[in-house]
């Protein structure tokens, strides 16, 4: 490929919307363009990445038995009524209507689909177990696209699902696609992704893990213990208190507080420190609009997913109004007016504590010295507080946990039954007895990986493509190609390096230096070849590794055997 025939712009300026570098860099670098908030057009250096990432994705899938079949992008809605998905996920699931009225769906997922496509082949033991995949298009109705490719609406993935007829055969197989995802990502050149233990969501299932590349870009947080090998995203990541207990109960005593709202202002106001404070977070159903009252300590906050597990269904801030029987900035748990109209829950950070500080359910008052056992027996504690910096490992039990931000690179799941149940999937064993399969399913976003492997490999001038992904294998520029003898060079390196079949882009633009390498840079190729005048005057050709761990003059007769020699080093390492 020459250069100068290359679609795509590249330039110096950085665009106004992009919040982190690999967003930055191709768009500058000519990988892509924005159609729509969230949707993108792929130039050819994209392409040729995720290609050779959906490649490596290929050959491990097919390397532990996983056969290749694809799924429609529009689906019947009438199959994720099935599952009961269509009705409990929310607007991220693009819905409409085709021309004849019925309703339809854009696949943001496609677990209905596999089911749909196996689960007449598989009614016998003897067909088991299995797994597909696809490498495929979905489409996301994000609320808030940002940072490039790490959150889209419309994205290329690779989904697998596996079926089984027992809980120990999917956990056999789940631990194959484990190690599988671990060379994927190595081979990809984020060998540094790490997994923590995650909330499965509106995938369902038992367990889950998902692949982490740790990048303060990421908009994940994950919990690291420095002491073991505990690592959890913070949904999911269970917080342990030690609630420290005073010798002695305070009364509780009512205080009144004018014009104090928040839990900073009180307790300023009352001069004790937040963790002896007892805080009310209030939410709403989304189902029905019924009121979740949530009490918990005051220097903790509350994690929104374990709240929707534990609830069975999705919540949203409530808006508190004059009529609700709620009063706002005073809400706390003694003479609380229930009456049937609100959930009240109370996390595990409140147990056996005593002297805390909270609303008295009355205008412009407070309690101090609240004691939960004695002053809310009827309290019963889960834990719904969001892991923080410092707190206590779940596994070790040492105060060690680190909070780090991540990019979601893959995650796999073991579903169970959730959907085998639901869309009426059965096998017989072979006694004749129906038993429902038992799934897990493997996702790796395509376009997401490519900019998190540029996230994690770059310099201020661009990406640093490792040689097993990158667009090309060689940078081949001439300087001077206004010079006849370096141009006739140039001209059958390209060709050698051609039939060679070495990836090759060509630059012999008369074009500045500068200008080139500026453009090489951003187009990322791990090897570059300068041939010049004065090169050709000492009858070598430059040659430089784009992340500058390599640079030598080699003498022209030893060019090829010397590429080739180093493109097999990049790729081994």
């Amino acid at each position: 490929m020459k250069l100068d025939r290359l679609v795509g712009e590249r330039f110096k300026e950085k665009p106004t919307d992009c919040v982190i570098e690999s967003h930055t860099l191709m768009m500058r670098g000519g990988y892509m363009k924005d159609v729509a908030k969230g949707l993108y057009s792929q130039y050819m250096p994209l392409k040729r990445i995720c290609r050779k990432i959906e490649a490596i994705i290929r050959e491990e899938m097919d390397a532990i038995d996983g056969q290749e079949v694809l799924f429609p992008v529009v689906l019947p809605a009438t199959l994720w009524d099935e599952s009961g998905r269509y009705e409990s996920v929310g607007s991220e699931l693009l819905r409409f209507s085709d021309r004849n009225n019925a309703r339809m769906l854009l696949g943001m997922t496609h677990e209905e689909a596999a089911v749909q496509l196996v689960r007449d082949y598989a009614k016998s033991y003897n067909n088991y177990p299995f797994m597909i995949y696809q490498i495929q298009t979905k489409f996301r109705d994000e609320a808030r696209p940002r940072a490039g490719l790490i959150r889209v609406r419309e994205f290329t993935m690779k989904d697998a699902y596996s079926f089984h007829t027992s809980q120990e055969d999917l956990e056999r197989y789940y631990q194959v696609c484990y190690d599988a995802y671990n060379r994927i990502f190595a081979r990809a050149g984020i060998p540094e992704v790490v997994t923590v233990t995650s909330d499965s969501g509106m995938m369902g299932g038992s367990l889950s893990h998902e692949y982490m590349l740790l990048t303060p870009a990421g908009e994940d947080s994950i919990a690291i213990c420095s002491e073991c090998d505990y690592r959890a995203n913070m949904e999911a990541a269970e917080s342990i208190i030690e609630n420290q207990k005073d010798d002695t109960d305070d009364a509780l005593t009512k205080v009144h507080t004018p014009n104090i709202h928040t839990i900073e202002e009180i307790c300023d106001f009352l001069k004790s420190p937040l963790e002896k404070s007892c805080k009310a977070v209030v939410y709403q159903r989304n189902s029905d609009d019924s009121f979740v009252v949530v009490f918990i300590r005051g220097d903790l906050d509350v994690n929104e997913t374990k709240l929707t597990n534990y609830l069975g269904e999705a919540v949203h801030p409530a808006v508190i109004t004059e009529d609700c029987g709620l009063n706002a900035g005073y809400i706390g748990p003694v003479n609380l007016s229930v009456n049937g109209k609100y959930t009240v829950i109370y996390d595990t950070s409140l147990q056996g504590t005593n002297n805390l500080s909270c609303g008295a359910n009355e205008e412009e008052y407070h309690y101090t010295g609240l004691c939960m056992e004695r002053d809310v027996p009827q309290a019963q504690y889960v834990d719904l507080a969001k892991i923080v910096e410092g707190g206590i490992c779940p596994k070790c039990g040492k105060k060690t946990i680190a909070i780090s931000r991540g990019i979601e690179v893959g995650n796999i799941f073991q579903l169970g039954t959730k959907y085998t149940k639901t869309m009426n999937m059965q096998y017989l064993d072979a006694e004749g007895n129906s038993h429902y399969p038992i799934m897990g399913c493997y996702g790796i976003g395509v376009g997401r990986l490519a900019a998190s492997v540029c996230e994690a490999h770059h310099d201020e001038y661009g990406p640093i493509w490792p040689m097993s992904i990158a667009p090309w294998q060689v940078h081949l520029c001439c300087l001077r190609s206004d010079d006849a003898q370096a141009k006739s060079y140039a001209d059958s390196l390209y060709e050698e390096l051609q039939k060679q079949h070495i990836e090759v882009i060509y630059d012999d633009r008369k074009a500045r230096p500068g200008v080139m390498f500026s453009d090489a840079d951003l187009l990322g190729v791990p090897i570059r070849l300068i041939v010049s005048p004065r090169n050709m005057g000492e009858s070598v050709v430059e040659l430089v590794t784009r992340d500058k761990s390599v640079q030598e003059k080699v003498s022209l007769e030893n060019v090829i055997p010397t590429v080739k020699e180093l493109i097999e080093k990049l790729l081994s390492e």
